[in-house]
Formats: C-alpha cells, structure tokens, sequence
C-alpha cells in the first residue's frame, strides 16, 4: 500500500512540474464548458426576413409590421423583383422571404382569399421549419383580426365558434432553452476528455521518455502500477466535475436540482469505463500521436455521437440504436440530465448506474489484463 501512495506522490509531482497539463485539467474545462455552451445552442429568435411587396398598400405594411414586430424576425431588406430575391437567398443573406401579390388589399376587402408566398432557405431543416411555424401562427392571427375587424365594421355580431384550447405547464426547463439541455451533457463530456484522452497519454508518454520500462523492473507489481496511474486521473476527474459544476451554475445558471451524492457516484462508475478505454488505448500506440488519434477518432466521437448527447438516439436507425447500448456515455448523460435538470436520483436512475458499474468493472479489468501482458 506503501508503494502505491508513493507513486501517487510521483504523479503529482510529476502533474505539478508540467504547467500545460495543469492548465488543460483545471482551467481547459471551464473554458471548453463556456464556449461549448454558448455555442451549443439550437434556439432560433433572430430569424433574417427577406420581403418582396408588390402591393405596398396599408394593409401589406401592417402583415410586414406584425411580422417583424413579433421578436421572431428580422427584416434585412426589401427586395424588388425574384431574381435580387434568390440571389439574397443563395449567398445566406436570409433564411426566409415573404412574397406579398398584387391586390393583396383589394382582395381582402372584397372577401376573397388572397394568397402569400413564402420562400425557405431549408439548407438547416430545423431552421427553416421553426421558422415556418412562427410564420403560420403570425400569419393566422393576422387573418383572424382581419376578420373580427370586418364583423365589426359591418355591424356584425361575431359569435366564434367554440373551441379547444390547451394550457401548456413546461417541466424541467420552463424557458425552453436549448442550451439548459446541452450543458448537463458537456460536463460528461468534458469528463470524458479529461480521464480517457489524458490517461492513454500520459500512459504512452511514460514509453515515449523510457521511464516504463524503468518502472517495469522496480519492485512494484502490474497492479500496482495500474493504480498508481490511474488514482491521480480519478481524483483531477472529480475536481474537474467539482470545477464544471461550479462553472455552470455561476455561468449559465444552472443549479443541480438533485442528488449530488448520487450523480458522484455514478460519475465515480463512469470514469472506471474511460479509464479503462483510455488504458486501452496506451496499450495499442506506441506514440502519443498515435494514442490522441485512437482516442480521438476511434473511441471518443463514436461515443459523442451514439450516446444522445446531441442526437436523439431514438430518431438513430434501429441497428445504431443497439449499438448505442454499449456506449458508456450514453447512461452517464441520461443521469446527468436527469439529475441537474429533473431533480432525479437513485430511485429513478439507479438501472443506468448499475449499467455504468458493470461496464466500467469490466472494461477496466480487461485493458488490465491487456496492460499486464505488455508488461510481462
């Protein structure tokens, strides 16, 4: 035990007379969390309008004006004809242009159907069908003011119809906002990066310099060298998570509603997966090179990809949806999300923590296995 806590002490030491790797485990986390939040966000409130009027009456100013003064949209310009139209369109000056006919007014008044044509840039799918919805639903209410001011004006008594109305109470994230979604997901992120990228490096380093092979022919056994390496990485994990949490709540205000023990603790589950990936990978590179592409490419953007961190896995085709079953990461986000934003614990997630215990056990055990090999 003696020997173990004193190559403990020699990673430290060794952490603490490298100032890049210090600042990529304590200050590269915030920093990434920050970006990656503000980035990461799938909100659309400024959508760029284009408007073609060839009515220019009141009544076409006023749809512009219901439009633009909705917080949806904003005007960049009045084009003149289709061809300064499509090439606004084609250089992504707007994502959305509103062709107003002729007679626009006339036909109103004479209570005729008068048609609009709205063009998309659907480039961004997502995009151009939220942009869709807000302009239906502006363009409806418009219509339908149109018509309770006609039974006004004619003397009319307007009697509407009954109808259905839904009251919508939002849950777990009233504001809608995409990145109260995204940011849970990049602390286990962030811790992936952290345990699984820099153990295989660290790991391969040792190689690199011919220090392993001097640690080989210590005293200490395989074992103990597996943990001595790996104990400081579970540590510099948890002060990372500690370090992020913090970071998101002063940041984007984003408290942890539930367990804080419990999401330790999975986290804990969690990060005997990644470092067994990332022995795993030491074991397979001869270069630290070699390691950051493996790691990289191989292991972590299957995992970001596959685990629900920005793609539902559930719109995944059914063959890539059982793969994602064997993905770590994938349990790690459902009970981080769940714990900040829901207020879950144990009770509700405990099935993704016994699934993270037993990957994790297994996966290191068998990089382990594999490291003593190299050893030998």
């Amino acid at each position: 035990m003696k020997a173990i806590i004193h190559f403990i002490k020699k990673e430290f030491l060794q952490f603490r007379r490298d100032p890049k790797m210090f600042g990529i485990i304590l200050i590269a986390p915030v920093l990434q969390l920050i970006f990656l939040g503000y980035a990461a966000n799938l909100d659309i409130d400024k959508i760029k309008l284009l408007v073609f009027d060839n009515d220019k009456t009141s009544t076409s100013r006023l749809l512009i004006n219901s439009i633009t003064s909705s917080g949806y949209f904003v005007m960049v310009k009045y084009v003149n004809d289709y061809d300064e139209l499509t090439k606004n369109l084609d250089y992504g000056k707007a994502v959305v242009a509103l062709v107003i006919p002729y007679n626009f007014e006339k036909n109103i008044y004479r209570q005729e159907t008068s048609e609009l044509q709205a063009i998309f840039d659907a480039s961004d799918g997502n995009t151009a069908s939220i942009a869709a919805g807000y302009l239906q639903q502006i363009i409806l209410q418009f219509s339908q003011n149109i018509s309770v001011e006609f039974f006004q004006r004619s003397g009319m008594k307007f009697l509407p119809i009954g109808n259905i109305s839904a009251e919508v109470r939002v849950w777990y994230n009233p504001t809608l906002k995409t990145r109260n979604y995204m940011v849970p997901g990049i602390v286990g992120l962030l811790l992936s990066i952290i345990t699984l990228l820099l153990t295989s490096l660290a790991i391969v380093k040792e190689k690199e310099v011919g220090t392993m092979e001097q640690l080989i022919v210590t005293p200490l056994k395989s074992y103990q060298i597996i943990i001595g390496k790996l104990v400081p990485f579970i540590i510099l994990g948890f002060i990372a998570v500690v370090i992020v949490l913090t970071a998101m709540r002063l940041v984007f205000d984003i408290p942890v509603k539930g367990s804080l023990a419990f999401l330790f603790i999975s986290a804990f589950f969690y990060i005997l997966s990644t470092l067994g990936l990332g022995l795993f990978v030491s074991t397979i590179s001869k270069t630290q090179q070699q390691a950051m592409m493996i790691a990289v490419f191989l292991v972590m953007m299957p995992m970001v990809f596959l685990s629900g961190f920005a793609f539902p896995v559930e719109n995944m085709p059914k063959i890539i949806q059982y793969i994602s079953y064997i993905i770590p990461l994938k349990y790690f986000i459902n009970i981080i999300r769940g714990v900040i934003s829901k207020g879950l614990g144990f009770n509700e997630l405990w099935l993704n923590s016994l699934v993270l215990l037993i990957m994790g056990l297994f996966i290191l055990t068998l990089s382990a296995i594999r490291f003593r090999k190299r050893l030998e």
